[in-house]
């Protein structure tokens, strides 16, 4: 009988050691998607529209680079129409490059540099049309209604009410992060 209890003990010593030591083990990592880094690379998109004195519609695709939680910044394309109804239409092709600074959740300034080329057609008796280079060095403010969501307004510092494609100095834009 004891020989028996011997020998049971020693198959159960066997089982438990052969479990802990010869099972296999699956384990599971779960990642938490809010943990990923985000790209410093995002695409952005600013667009204006403005109807003082005229209608000035603009889109300006760009990409962003994230140097800091505080400074981003960018170069893009841009793009606009402007009429002046019965007078004249002016369209706008060319670059920008653009830092933005965020000292706030809820509050953003930007400096961006404006380099148009831009065709008008005069709409009198006699049709005219003129092709130009314009710059503008705008500064500006806005308010983050969220992370990726920006309104604001921006000044032309290089703005000359004769030269100038923009119809005001002042100009109110929305961005878009992506």
């Amino acid at each position: 009988m004891i020989q028996n209890n011997l020998k049971l003990i020693a198959a159960l010593a066997i089982l438990i050691y052969s479990t802990n030591t010869m099972a296999q083990s699956t384990s599971v990592v779960v990642i938490d998607s809010t943990s990923k880094k985000e790209s410093r690379l995002k695409f952005a998109c600013g667009f204006g529209l403005n109807f003082v004195g005229a209608t000035n519609i603009s889109l300006s695709p760009n990409l962003i680079y994230r140097a800091s939680d505080k400074i981003n910044l960018g170069f893009g394309l841009q793009g606009s129409y402007a009429a002046v109804k019965d007078l004249q239409k002016t369209t706008t092709f060319g670059f920008n490059a653009i830092s933005i600074y965020t000292p706030t959740k809820k509050f953003s300034m930007l400096l961006e540099l404006v380099q148009l080329n831009v065709t008008t057609k005069i709409e009198t008796p006699i049709e005219d049309k003129n092709s130009y280079w314009d710059t503008a060095l705008f500064v500006g403010a806005g308010i983050n209604i969220t992370n990726k969501f920006t309104i604001g307004a921006k000044y032309n510092l290089l703005y000359n009410e004769d030269e100038s494609v923009y119809t005001s100095p002042v100009v109110p834009f929305v961005n878009i992060i992506f």
